[in-house]
This record gives structure tokens, C-alpha cells and sequence, in this order.
């Protein structure tokens, strides 16, 4: 019976032996209780996040909203090097793609819709930094690590057709009822299902909006056929039910901070590091000063070297970037330039949302459409809704506002009541829309200008690149020999892995010159 028994266990041992290499190494390192696919839930969620620029750093500095005073925080130089690029997020965006089609068997799902509208976004954003960019043959890992570049201009064009492709869809989800949707954190925070019908209204809303952003950025290019810039705007301010755009502030894209795990950039907590060594950039305050506005009181402190009272418009003076830091330094320490709102800023850890498309956004841009003769309408009309949602955003409303600032010596703080009226500010010459004609578009990229103000990442400087509106500070102080850079270099990673295709793309669009940060791209020729 022993010897029945070894017999028998040699027979089960060569058994497991033989079926054993029939196997390969990872079938027994798996580990079947864990997940084979992240949700696309969680994709998105983190997907999500890249979409945000926070302020206070160098894209407020490039559009001239903020100013350092301060060399150890760092100074007013422009860039002289290479763009951050985001292909590394477009791969999670195309992994979330394909899981949520595989879960619901069709493309016709909403990550497929988002991921279609942040393949546009990334992609623009890519591309409005250095020019053109690899997309077509982009994202095949180690099957092509050297992908051809696309133009600029089929960069723009495929991106309107994602655009156009996801309104398309989301509109059929929310024909169809299909709802299944989590990991959004911008219109749906409590991530349940009774949410999803509206979170995705909000953002087909959000989508076409955004593509009136990417329609405007084309104004130099009206006069290419197969893009029809002026036809696709039209067709969108022209079908609000097929193409639904914000119509108020509550549709904003914004990120919203909380005090708990994503505080606001500029709070109580870092106020003993930066107070005091970041001032408000002259573009920006100075502008909103001369028409005598009050956000001028609302982000910025008073001057009060300069023997104005608290309430006076002359008090609030912003620093030239243009200027040498060291100048900057004294002038600010002696009191003669407005640091930032001590109560607006730092008095908490929440601040204001930050946009990513706002309302604001979407009425200066059909504002400047009709000026231009896009489209038909009312272009005072969306002006001035335009300027009133960023009174809004602020919390300026038409009669008393409390203005609160910092005592001098910052023992504690001075408060104001100040009236405020729509009308009188309207009726100013600088203000009152003058018309669709030159100065009128002036007046609409000035206070598009100011509504980009710490949001939107680059908007307010690639406003400034595309049409001179408002006119930069330049100087010592900017660098790059007093000129303000027209675009960034390519990666250096990508001269040494995918040399011959960014040699040829850099020669096809700037020639001799090289990659030259002060060239111009196809967008703003």
C-alpha cells in the first residue's frame, strides 16, 4: 500500500511538472482578487486635474497680472527654453477611451465624448505653445518613437472635428438616456447617478464653448477654406439647442478650492512668503484703475506712499514687469506699488475658482465675433454681459459695495462702503462700446484681457501674441533683450529621440531662424 502510495504521488508530482511548463511566468504572478482595468472613472478624475492652471505662477506672470519684487522668489523673465507638453496625459485620456468602450460596448458612452474634447484641448494647448506638434502618428509608445509632425493648422482643424464629434455624441447620450458616469469632479462632486444627466448638459455645454475659444484664436486664418472659422461660429451662435454654450456664471468651468486637501494657491498659510514680494502687474491694475473699476480695490492694495486716500483710483498702481527688480523692489517697499488684497487673498484657504472656460469668456468672444462680422447680433449687448459676469465673480454688484483692506501698518483692518453703479461705469468714454469698428474690438480684448486675469492658464497672453491688445511692459526687467517671446522651444528630450522630424518641422516653419523663441507660429501669422 506504501508503495501504491509514492508511486502514485510521483505520478501527481510529474503531473504539476509537465502541466507546470505548459504555463508561462506571469500566470502564476497574477494576481486574480485585483482589478485588470482602471474605471474610467478614475482616469478621468486624474485626467481632470491637468486641465487646471493654478495662479500665481508664471503664466499670471506671462500675461502680466502679477509681478515679483523679490529676487529670491523668483523674477519677471520670460522663458527661454522648452514648453511642458502633455502627451503623457493623452495617453490616459485614449486608456480611458478604450476601457469605457469596452465596458459599454459602443463609443457612444460619455468618457468617450470628454475624451474627445480633451484630446482638442490638450492638443491646442500643446500646440499653441511651440507650433506644430506630432499628432497623428502620436501616442503609439514603442511602435513609433518617432512620429512625423502635423501642422499647426491640421493640429486646429482635426481638434474642431473632436469638438464637433463630441457634442454629437453627448448629445445622443442625453437623447438616449445612457448616464453611467463618475470621476467628475467639476459638475458632478457627489458622483451619483441622480447627477449625471445634468453634469453632461453642463458639459456639451462646456465643449462648445470651449470651441468658440479655438474658432477665435483662428481670426488670422478666416481666409482658409477648409477651415470655415467664420461659418462654424456662426452655426453654433445660430443653433443654441444643437450647439447649448454657457449663458450664465453657474455654467462656468472652474475648479473650486476647499480648505481641507486643495487650498488656493495664494491663503493664510503661505501669507508670511509671499506678502510683500508679489505686487499686481501694472497691464493689469492700471488698466482696471483708469476706468476707475472697482476690482481695482477688491485684488489689490492701496499705494499709500503716493498720498492718495484708500478710496481714490490713483492709489492703486501695479508694477511694471518691464522695469529692473531692483527697482521694483524699492518702489514696492517704499510703499508706491499695490501688493496684493491682503483680505481677498489671504485671509483664508479657499479664494475664488479658478476658470478653466468661463461665461465672461464665451460673451467677449461673440462680442468680438460680430465686431469682426462672423456673425450677426448685438456685440454691445455681449460686452457688456461679459463685464458684468466678472462683476459678479467678484461679488460687485450695482449700488453699495464693503471694500476691506489692510491697515498700513497691518494691525488689523479699514473697511469701506463704496457706491457702485453699472451705468456710470458704462457710460464712461473709455467703456461705452464704441461701435463695430477698431476701437470697439479694443474695448472688447481689454476687458477679455481683464476677465483672463490669475485664469485660464495662458489665455490673456496668447490674446496679447494674436492681436497687441493690451500693449506689455517690456524691459530689462522681461528679458530676452526687451521683447516679449512669441512662442517656446520644443522639448530637449524630443531633439534627442525624434531629432530628424523636429529638424524638419522647425525648418518648414521658421526657416533659417531655427527654433527660435521669438518666431512666429502659423496661428499668428
Amino acid at each position: 500500500m506504501k508503495s501504491f502510495k509514492n508511486k502514485m504521488a510521483l505520478a501527481l508530482i510529474a503531473l504539476v511538472i509537465f502541466t507546470g511548463c505548459n504555463k508561462k511566468f506571469e500566470d502564476f504572478s497574477k494576481n486574480n482578487n485585483l482589478p485588470v482595468a482602471v474605471p474610467p472613472g478614475v482616469i478621468l478624475r486624474a485626467v481632470l486635474n491637468d486641465i487646471v492652471v493654478y495662479p500665481g505662477g508664471g503664466e499670471d506672470k506671462a500675461g502680466q497680472y502679477i509681478a515679483s519684487n523679490y529676487t529670491y522668489y523668483g523674477d519677471n523673465k520670460y522663458w527661454n527654453g522648452s514648453a511642458g507638453l502633455n502627451y503623457g496625459t493623452l495617453n490616459n485620456v485614449l486608456a480611458m477611451e478604450a476601457t469605457a468602450s469596452k465596458l459599454a460596448g459602443s463609443d457612444n458612452n460619455p468618457y468617450h465624448a470628454l475624451g474627445l474634447f480633451l484630446r482638442a484641448f490638450f492638443f491646442v494647448n500643446m500646440s499653441e505653445k511651440v507650433g506644430d506638434i506630432p499628432m497623428t502618428e502620436a501616442l503609439q509608445g514603442i511602435n513609433n518613437i518617432a512620429p512625423k509632425y502635423d501642422t499647426q493648422k491640421d493640429v486646429f482643424k482635426q481638434s474642431l472635428v473632436w469638438l464637433d464629434s463630441s457634442n454629437i455624441i453627448l448629445t445622443g447620450i442625453l437623447a438616449n438616456g445612457f448616464l453611467e458616469f463618475s470621476g467628475d469632479f467639476y459638475y458632478n462632486p457627489s458622483d451619483n447617478a441622480s447627477s449625471a444627466r445634468a453634469a453632461l448638459v453642463q458639459w456639451q455645454k462646456a465643449v462648445n464653448s470651449y470651441r468658440l475659444r479655438v474658432l477665435i484664436e483662428l481670426s488670422k486664418k478666416t481666409g482658409e477654406a477648409d477651415l470655415n472659422v467664420k461659418g462654424q461660429f456662426n452655426d453654433i451662435i445660430s443653433n443654441p439647442t444643437k450647439y447649448p454654450i454657457f449663458t450664465g456664471n453657474g455654467d462656468n468651468l472652474q475648479y473650486v478650492y476647499n480648505d481641507k486637501f486643495n487650498n488656493y494657491p495664494d491663503n493664510a498659510l503661505n501669507y508670511g512668503n509671499n506678502a510683500g514680494r508679489l505686487n499686481l502687474g501694472s497691464t493689469f491694475l492700471n488698466t482696471l484703475s483708469s476706468l476707475n473699476d472697482l476690482r481695482a480695490m477688491v485684488v489689490a492694495e492701496p499705494a499709500r506712499a503716493l498720498g492718495f486716500t484708500d478710496t481714490d483710483f490713483k492709489s492703486y498702481v501695479g508694477a511694471p514687469l518691464g522695469s529692473d527688480l531692483s527697482f521694483l523692489a524699492t518702489e514696492s517697499g517704499a510703499g508706491r506699488l499695490s501688493l496684493y488684497n491682503y483680505n481677498h487673498y489671504y485671509s483664508g484657504l479657499t479664494g475664488e475658482p479658478t476658470f478653466i472656460v468661463s461665461y465672461a469668456e464665451v460673451c467677449f468672444s461673440v462680442a468680438e465675433a460680430i465686431n469682426r462680422g462672423w456673425t450677426t447680433g448685438n456685440a454691445e449687448t455681449w460686452y457688456t454681459n461679459g463685464v458684468k459676469a466678472m462683476f459678479d465673480f467678484y461679488g460687485i454688484k450695482d449700488g453699495n459695495n464693503v471694500v476691506t483692506l489692510r491697515k498700513a501698518d497691518g494691525t488689523g483692518n479699514l473697511t469701506y462702503t463704496i457706491p457702485f453703479s453699472f451705468t456710470t461705469y458704462f457710460n464712461q468714454l473709455p467703456v461705452k462700446y464704441k461701435g463695430n469698428n477698431a476701437d470697439g474690438l479694443t474695448q472688447i480684448l481689454t476687458q477679455k484681457y481683464l476677465a483672463y486675469a490669475r485664469n485660464s492658464g495662458l489665455q490673456g497672453y496668447y490674446q496679447w501674441r494674436r492681436t497687441g491688445v493690451p500693449v506689455f511692459s517690456t524691459g530689462a526687467g522681461t528679458g530676452n533683450g526687451g521683447k516679449i517671446p512669441r512662442r517656446f522651444q520644443y522639448p530637449n528630450n524630443e531633439l534627442s529621440v525624434n531629432g530628424a522630424n523636429v529638424s524638419a518641422a522647425i525648418t518648414s516653419q521658421f526657416g533659417g531662424a531655427g527654433d527660435d523663441i521669438n518666431q512666429d507660429i502659423w496661428l499668428v501669422k
